[in-house]
């Protein structure tokens, strides 16, 4: 699927923007903890997550004109996976979950 047109195009920044509410130093900072690695599925090495989250902090160092048709597919990858996540937020104090922490690899931090 091509990038398609440049209202589409815009739509995914605007809502990967939205979808995404750490900087890059931030994401990167937070990739290097133990409980950045040990969250989400893993296929024997680093979880997808975490494999997202770094490609993520590439994105947000891109700029905005120079961003491939791949790039933009991993923008509406993590715009629904964080969609999808906060939608099954657990009751009670969020702070030191895995739910959180998930949520963090993909860039959105939910306490902020």
């Amino acid at each position: 699927m091509s990038g398609g047109s440049d209202q589409e195009r815009q739509e995914t920044l605007d809502r990967f923007g939205e979808a995404v509410n750490m900087t890059a130093g931030e994401l990167e900072e937070w990739l290097d903890t133990d409980q950045s690695r040990e969250v989400g599925q893993k296929d024997g090495g680093e979880s997808t997550g975490h494999a997202s989250g770094r490609r993520i902090v590439k994105l947000l160092r891109t700029r905005k004109g120079a961003f491939n048709d791949g790039d933009l597919a991993h923008m509406r990858k993590v715009t629904g996976y964080v969609r999808r996540h906060l939608a099954q937020r657990p009751g009670g104090d969020v702070s030191d979950t895995p739910w959180r922490y998930s949520l963090m690899n993909w860039g959105h931090d939910p306490e902020k």
